[in-house]
């Protein structure tokens, strides 16, 4: 498997947030946000923060006088993130198994789009259950089934023709793993967090043309290091992408639907 760590790097960041922010990760980051109130139970800390798209709305939307800590595995995606987002905010390189921090010191543990891509789930819910005061919030969002998100079903189908049976490819589907509501109540459960609330969210992916969704689908993700590692140009796999996308949302506009999974638990 690529490391995602590592290949979040040169452009890649750029195209994740100009043109993926955009297209879809706004979108998701606006509903997650609401979630939360003004003044929660103590400080934030968002895992998996990426360029900052959550992280900006985050800073807005919570009192300042709460601290907000903004934590990634990639230095290349925190130092996009800490250039662009402006506000009081505490960068930090974290793993999200594994955090750097006390036991009992946050309100809230909030993460869009993040989970999925860690591999020791257990460890990612027991960390944020140990980082939590009680009664704080777990708050995060995964990515529905693959089915039900037709940019990300057309995509995989062009990496499955372009690389059968290859396993490193599988990256494409990763983000779509992780959506199964008894595994994810269970996972709450064993790590003490409880009141569980799970709500299926749909939103509206629009790009102003399927070709520059294409992209950043593809230049905007590690997906480029392993088509560069097969010595793949990118431009090729773009107009491939695109073709796919034209058939699911049309040319110009792109639009479609795609859904997520909300969930929020408590401390207990």
């Amino acid at each position: 498997m690529v490391d995602i760590a590592a290949d979040f790097s040169g452009s890649m960041p750029e195209y994740y947030d100009t043109i993926l922010g955009p297209a879809q990760l706004e979108a998701i980051a606006a509903d997650l946000v609401r979630r939360l109130p003004v003044r929660p139970k103590g400080d934030v800390l968002e895992l998996a923060c990426g360029t900052g798209i959550l992280t900006q709305r985050l800073r807005e939307r919570v009192d300042t006088t709460f601290r907000l800590v903004a934590t990634d595995l990639s230095e290349p995606m925190l130092a996009y993130a800490r250039n662009k987002v402006k506000g009081k905010i505490d960068w930090r390189l974290a793993d999200a198994a594994a955090l750097p921090f006390k036991d009992d010191t946050f309100g809230v543990v909030v993460c869009a789009l993040g989970v999925m891509f860690v591999p020791e789930k257990a460890k990612f819910f027991s960390e944020a259950r140990r980082v939590l005061l009680e009664g704080g919030t777990l708050l995060f969002n995964t990515w529905d089934r693959l089915e039900l998100n037709p940019h990300a079903q057309a995509a995989a189908a062009v990496m499955e023709s372009m690389f059968p049976g290859d396993p490193e490819m599988q990256f494409t589907k990763i983000p779509y793993g992780f959506n199964d509501e008894p595994a994810i109540r269970r996972y709450l459960d064993e790590a003490r967090l409880g009141d569980v609330r799970i709500d299926k969210v749909k939103i509206e992916v629009k790009a102003p043309s399927a070709r520059s969704f294409a992209t950043g689908q593809v230049r905007g993700t590690p997906r480029a290091a392993l088509f560069e590692k097969r010595g793949v140009k990118l431009d090729e796999v773009v107009e491939k992408v695109a073709d796919a996308l034209t058939r699911v949302g049309g040319s110009e506009p792109f639009k479609c639907e795609a859904h997520t999974l909300v969930v929020q638990a408590k401390a207990l």
